[in-house]
Parts: C-alpha cells; structure tokens; sequence
C-alpha cells in the first residue's frame, strides 16, 4: 500500500484499514505456532502498511 494511497482516505477509513491489517497479521501469527505459514514474506508487508497508517494518522493529528 503506497503512502499517497493512505493521505487521501479519512481517518475512519484508515482506522478501519488498520483494524483489517491487525486481524490478518493474528491470523497468520496463529499459523505460524500451528507450522502451516504459507506466506512468511506477508508478516514484514502487513507490520510495514500497519506503521505507515499509524504515520498518517499521526501526521493528520498533529495537522490539526
């Protein structure tokens, strides 16, 4: 997900977005302790997008 991407949305948007990315990264850290990780790349992709929302929502507190 490109930054630019997630400057456009509304902060409900992004927090909802956030929530997604939190269920997806419990759900493949539930997968990993049962030994059937099928894509181990998608733990740093998921923590990455999760830190960039967290930046905007930030950037966008502050701004205010």
């Amino acid at each position: 997900m490109k930054i630019e991407e997630l400057r456009n949305l509304n902060n409900e948007e992004l927090a909802s977005k956030e929530k997604a990315l939190k269920e997806e990264l419990f759900k493949l850290n539930m997968q990993r302790y049962g030994g059937q990780v099928d894509k181990a790349h998608m733990f740093s992709l998921i923590k990455k997008d999760i830190a960039r929302i967290k930046t905007v929502l930030r950037q966008k507190r502050e701004n205010k």
